[in-house]
């Protein structure tokens, strides 16, 4: 046997498991929420709400969906959406999530080139 080849072992048999990785659970709720609500996340939305452990439920995400629908048929580009528990900031013309804050971070805040509101009631 050539001494460069090195012998390549079987994989394991018995049980298989699968061992998703953090940012692989990640994807697949990015992914479905994209598909279900028809909304992007941003690396840096998608970032601020792992790190500020934010949690919006999928119904609420169903809600900003339809309103920011509805605001972009009025003309709203760039929106603030505040729900009880977090500040986003949304491109309607694209679907997109910006960004993401506490409703704490909020109450010094002054939120610009934004041209309207969404609050949600959850």
């Amino acid at each position: 046997m050539d001494p460069r080849v090195h012998a390549v072992q079987p994989p394991l048999m018995g049980r298989q498991t699968s061992i998703r990785t953090e940012r692989e659970t990640s994807a697949s709720f990015k992914n479905a929420l994209e598909e279900a609500a028809g909304l992007k996340i941003s690396k840096h939305a998608e970032q601020r709400l792992k790190t500020r452990n934010i949690s919006i439920a999928p119904s609420s995400w169903e809600q900003i969906s339809a309103k920011m629908q509805e605001a972009e048929t009025k003309g709203v580009t760039d929106s603030l959406v505040l729900t009880n528990e977090a500040a986003l900031i949304v491109s309607t013309k694209n679907r997109t999530v910006v960004t993401a804050m506490n409703r704490e971070e909020t109450q010094s805040q002054i939120f610009t080139n934004i041209n309207g509101t969404i609050f949600i009631n959850e």
